[in-house]
């Protein structure tokens, strides 16, 4: 009988450079450890569409990491692709196949930054291609300072899964993203907001748990970031 839950985690490519002369995977540590120190198994999960179906029978949560990169447009009726846009087909393709295939079998699913994303991609919504060319006086979103300091700040929406898992009304979060969700899909609803107007965050309350946030709580910016993972956690073991 498994003590700790099993959740795969996403993970990043990279071309040749640096690392390898060939293409590797690469993620930060801190996403593993935020989950093992919530009393998960955290497991990587390299990019096989093909193999979706059976990763999913294996584990109980499935966390959607973040990257530099961003979700085709073509792939949300996003029209032209914005000169910012760059593309990591296969792995997008990857988490699409697992994400749905998560949500049809009704288990735990966190997506965080890029995962919230592609998590309302997944569930029907849009997104905004970039953020400066689509809402006046946005804020600076990809912050220059680093990020294990606070960006700015959100406000909750009261009832949602967020504030019920955070026992807040406002959170100050990091932020590293150009793009932002535009609609969040059918039956899914927007728990976050930043003082712009961008959305921060997103769920779907017709799931067990299905969780997007913008920012990135495994850098545990404010108190009531770990305990996104404490719930994400417990709800796989429900």
């Amino acid at each position: 009988m498994r003590t700790r839950p099993v959740i795969g985690v996403t993970l990043d490519a990279e071309e040749p450079g640096g690392y390898s002369k060939l293409p590797w995977y690469a993620l930060r540590k801190n996403y593993f450890s935020a989950l093992a120190e919530m009393g998960a198994l955290p497991i990587a999960l390299p990019h096989h569409p093909e193999l979706a179906e059976s990763y999913l029978e294996e584990i109980d949560g499935l966390l959607i990491t973040g990257g530099a990169f961003d979700v085709d447009p073509a792939l949300y009726g996003g029209g032209p692709t914005h000169p910012t846009v760059t593309l990591k087909s296969g792995r997008t393709d990857f988490e699409l196949a697992v994400t749905r295939g998560a949500l049809a079998r009704n288990k735990p699913v966190l997506g965080i930054c890029g995962g919230e994303q592609l998590l309302a991609v997944a569930l029907g919504g849009t997104l905004i291609q970039h953020i400066p060319d689509s809402i006046a006086g946005a804020l600076e979103h990809e912050q220059p300072n680093p990020r294990n300091e606070p960006g700015h700040e959100i406000s909750i929406a009261p009832g949602t899964l967020l504030a019920r898992i955070t026992g807040r009304s406002r959170m100050a979060v990091n932020s590293a993203h150009h793009q932002a969700v535009a609609a969040a899909g059918e039956g899914a609803v927007v728990n976050a907001l930043a003082p712009d107007g961008v959305v921060e965050g997103l769920e779907h309350p017709g799931y067990r748990f299905a969780l997007g946030v913008q920012w990135h709580p495994e850098y545990a910016v404010d108190p009531a970031d770990p305990l996104i993972f404490k719930a994400f956690v417990e709800a796989t073991r429900g």
